[in-house]
């Protein structure tokens, strides 16, 4: 036998729990599909068509609905020699302004040589508008996760309105824009607002119900008959809908809950494995979470670990101020006064980073808060150690911990 050999204890497909996964037909959202479908249409009948918003909280089906649905309307497309459909699909999370979306769409239109940063925005965008006009016909363009340009919009107001202001002449363009963020239309200028969200549509979370429909056929394509033991796909759907309501939550929890019995050399799938799966997803979130901290939020954090490291915790906030002032200085970022500092540890306690204790003294003293780091002292000072901002003095933080016995 080789170091790696192929384990189907519990699986037989598990590729069907992953969320790039299309299933054959989209369940517990008729009612969002027959939307797409009647905002679609007039691509079919050669129409005047809407642009649309498609919004929701993530898993919530937004991505996979709107797959299903453009790959039936260019099959469907397909039959009519007078209609010529093109889709662009490009994923925004890592764009942040109106430039780099326009950029990233331009090479993902061109066939030829791709183009790096460095034009102007008005010549990437008439790069663009020349990109459409030769491919022709009706092209529509997903932007997903669109949310992530902020108020960087002007993207959302050139496509739409290229063909009226005469900047592409063989092209009808079509714009859908997706986005996790419900508030994020109303930060979009009048003018935009007004061009993209001609049709919305929202996907609101999954209760527990839809969940199990969603699973069900799932779980029965990807675990070997026998091995799931009734109440697990039932437990997962209860702990998602309590929590985010997200069918990738649901399944990521069901697949993990597979795995730990797999890992653990265990034939049958029970309500165990899902609670330590949910124990596993839990923390994974947390550390997710502290990823994405802004800089000066993982300085806070920083700052409060640096007084874990010598098990000097819980500490008050004026003593993690004090302290973030000398990491800010040492890693060359501008130092924020307390009242931020302290909203800042208020933002890392709700996330679950930290634990916040209300202290009452009385007379002068009064009320203050004492804070403590929730989470494991190494993988913090891992997660904080990969910004390369931060790893010189996270390396001498971790000898410092071991120093003083705070780490294995």
């Amino acid at each position: 036998m080789g170091m790696f050999d192929r384990s189907s204890l519990v699986f037989e497909d598990a590729m069907v729990l992953d969320e790039e996964y299309l299933p054959d037909d989209i369940r517990e959202r008729d009612e969002e599909l027959e939307k797409y479908r009647r905002a679609l249409q007039p691509v079919i009948d050669n129409r005047p068509f809407s642009n649309i918003f498609v919004y929701g909280k993530t898993g919530t089906g937004k991505t996979v609905a709107t797959r299903y649905i453009l790959d039936h309307l260019q099959k469907d497309a397909a039959r009519y020699d007078d209609l010529d459909l093109s889709v662009v699909w490009v994923g925004c999370e890592n764009l942040n302004t109106s430039y780099q979306v326009a950029l990233s769409l331009v090479n993902e239109l061109r066939s030829g040589e791709r183009i790096n940063p460095g034009y102007s925005q008005q010549a990437v965008f008439e790069m663009l508008y020349d990109e459409l006009d030769a491919i022709g016909g009706t092209v529509i363009i997903v932007l997903d996760e669109i949310d992530n340009i902020g108020a960087n919009d002007d993207i959302l107001y050139g496509i739409p309105r290229a063909r009226a202001n005469g900047y592409v002449e063989n092209c009808r363009p079509l714009v859908i824009g997706i986005s996790n963020d419900f508030q994020f239309k109303d930060r979009l200028s009048p003018k935009v607002r007004d061009t993209l969200c001609e049709s919305e549509i929202l996907f609101p979370p999954y209760d527990a119900t839809e969940l199990k429909s969603i699973l069900r056929p799932r779980a029965e394509m990807a675990f070997i008959d026998g091995v799931l033991k009734e109440g697990v796909v039932p437990l997962c759907s209860a702990y998602a809908a309590q929590d985010t309501g997200s069918a990738r939550q649901a399944l990521r929890l069901l697949y993990l809950a597979g795995k730990n019995a797999s890992d653990n050399d265990d034939e049958i799938i029970t309500d165990s494995h899902v609670r330590a799966a949910k124990e596993d997803l839990d923390e994974s979130k947390v550390f997710e979470g502290m990823e994405k901290l802004t800089t000066q939020g993982h300085a806070v954090l920083l700052s409060l670990v640096s007084f874990a490291t010598t098990d000097n915790t819980p500490v008050r906030t004026r003593d993690i101020h004090s302290r973030y002032k000398t990491i800010a200085q040492k890693v060359g970022i501008d130092t924020i006064v307390n009242r931020r500092v302290r909203a800042h540890l208020s933002d890392l306690s709700m996330i679950g980073l930290i634990e916040t204790n209300q202290q009452n003294e009385g007379g002068n003293s009064g009320r203050y808060n004492e804070y403590e780091l929730k989470v494991p002292l190494q993988k913090t000072l891992e997660v904080l150690g990969d910004d390369p901002r931060f790893a010189e003095i996270v390396e001498t933080f971790r000898e410092q911990a071991l120093d003083n016995q705070q780490m294995s």
